[in-house]
């Protein structure tokens, strides 16, 4: 069997990662002990986000024609690649919320929804809230006059209430 055989259905499976996928984030993850590596790993599927350790050249050869061959020139060296399918900034959030107890743990890039983040882009990413906190934020500040007009309006009938 040739080689290539073999190592088609790995670049199949990045394929299908990175078509599912709406951001990839990819790492050095050179130096993490294995327990940091574990509880990493834990803590992206418990996200939601696939992270995977590829060879660079099979990731390359799977992102040919798609946006995330803008990272091609980051894939040296260890790497790691977290692919999130739903929420467009998860890997890059989670990756920086372990970063900052696992100092080996380094950005390399990003593609997020087609655009082409460096690993100081990244770090700006992954501040940006998710989604469903957006939503719960925006819903308390709507809820927020609401209630203080129902206080002013149950006040008013209050005080009515007292002069008759």
């Amino acid at each position: 069997m040739a080689k290539v055989e073999i190592k088609q259905p790995i670049v199949d499976e990045i394929k299908g990662y990175a078509d599912k996928a709406v951001s990839a984030v990819i790492v050095d993850y050179c130096g993490l002990t294995v327990e940091q590596d574990t509880q990493l790993r834990k803590q992206l599927r418990e996200a939601g986000v696939v992270y995977k350790v590829y060879k660079n050249t099979l990731m390359k050869r799977a992102f040919e024609g798609t946006d995330f061959a803008q990272m091609n020139d980051h894939l040296e060296g260890p790497t790691a690649i977290a692919f999130s399918m739903d929420d467009a900034t998860a890997a890059a959030r989670e990756l920086n919320n372990f970063a900052k107890t696992a100092d080996k743990l380094e950005f390399k890039a990003a593609v997020v929804e087609g655009t082409y983040y460096d690993a100081e882009g990244v770090k700006a990413l992954a501040n940006i809230p998710s989604r469903d906190e957006l939503i719960s934020k925006l819903l308390g500040s709507l809820q927020s006059p609401i209630t203080n007009f129902a206080r002013v309006i149950k006040q008013v009938a209050e005080k009515g209430e007292a002069a008759e």
